[in-house]
């Protein structure tokens, strides 16, 4: 068992609960799994489709001199979750809600103080890098798709890794972002997963989704030059600044290029590329969450893809407004998906 994933019982998000008459909430319907019992059996044996969990943590995106917050993605989301109605349209017994990866404790240990020196969580965010690969390795080896909620996008590796070691081959991903996350494999961080996947050649096609103009410095430039034959992309201007390229035909581009052959593929939503959303690199201009909500049906109708990695939110938990806004956001995501 991994050490820091917790498996949650329906005791667990009891106190989430908020109940009404004549409603019957998700909470009541999803299913667990037992904390007793073998995980990998469980997964093979259980016929929920999609298996839920949260990833706490923020030390990649610290790591990476983004705002911290991402550990509190996760709380954000659960609490509303599991207030979803039980109804025609959400069918819970798709889902199992398996509990969450917390690596809070390890970051507070490194009791980090201002100025200090960001290679130095290379650590800790490869402990987590290992975690996460494990937990999905053993879940797409059980024929299910994970979704992934919360942390930093340092964690893209840990999904991509996890997935084509249970695949036995590459595997392609659709990132839709603000960043590429194409940095140099200096130390890991939230701004390189991508690097670290492609080189290690856990990934093969890569296609970045709404990417922003102003953030794409010369390496990663190099790198997408470089690798070219693996990698497309459009930006956010040409999409809604300039309108040089049409939104749905861009969503049939990007599917096309990474569902070629027959080939598998994540969807990793950074939350980074929504306006106004309380994540790690806040943006006043980017897409509506109902952007991202069409992106994010229509891709996932596909046969072919293995996961879903939303990210990056970064809630105060002292704001309620924030909660709210991040909670709803990544439910609506969820529900959409499993549809």
């Amino acid at each position: 068992m991994m050490k820091n994933l917790k498996i949650y019982t329906h005791s667990d998000i009891a106190p989430l609960e908020s109940e009404r008459v004549g409603a019957v909430t998700l909470s009541k319907r999803i299913t667990f799994f037992s904390p007793e019992r073998d995980l990998a059996e469980q997964l093979q044996s259980t016929s929920a489709k999609y298996i839920l969990f949260g990833i706490t943590e923020d030390a990649g995106i610290q790591a990476n001199y983004g705002r911290p917050g991402a550990r509190n993605a996760w709380k954000a989301a659960l609490r509303v979750l599991v207030n979803v109605q039980c109804n025609d349209f959400n069918q819970p017994e798709k889902m199992v809600l398996l509990g969450n990866l917390d690596f809070t404790k390890i970051i507070n240990d490194l009791d980090l103080k201002p100025g200090f020196n960001r290679a130095d969580l290379h650590e800790t965010v490869s402990e987590i890098d290992k975690q996460v690969a494990n937990l999905v390795e053993m879940i797409v080896a059980a024929g299910k798709i994970p979704i992934a909620i919360g942390g930093g996008h340092n964690n893209a590796y840990g999904m991509l890794k996890g997935t084509s070691k249970a695949l036995g081959k590459k595997v392609n991903a659709i990132n839709i972002d603000a960043h590429a996350d194409l940095r140099p494999r200096d130390y890991r961080h939230s701004g390189n997963g991508f690097t670290y996947a492609y080189e290690e050649g856990f990934l093969r096609k890569y296609f970045i989704f709404g990417l922003h103009e102003n953030y794409i410095t010369k390496a990663i430039a190099q790198n997408m030059a470089d690798w070219s034959d693996d990698i497309q992309y459009n930006t956010y201007e040409q999409l809604a600044v300039r309108r040089e390229k049409d939104f749905d035909s861009q969503s049939q581009l990007a599917l096309d290029f990474v569902a070629d052959d027959q080939s598998f593929f994540g969807l990793e939503i950074d939350l980074d590329v929504v306006e106004f959303m309380p994540s790690s690199a806040l943006t006043p201009s980017g897409f509506s969450i109902e952007n991202l909500r069409r992106l994010n049906h229509f891709f996932s109708r596909s046969d072919q893809l293995k996961y879903l990695h939303i990210c990056e939110a970064a809630p105060n938990p002292e704001n309620s407004d924030e909660m709210i806004k991040v909670g709803k956001s990544i439910t609506y995501l969820i529900t959409d998906f499993v549809r």
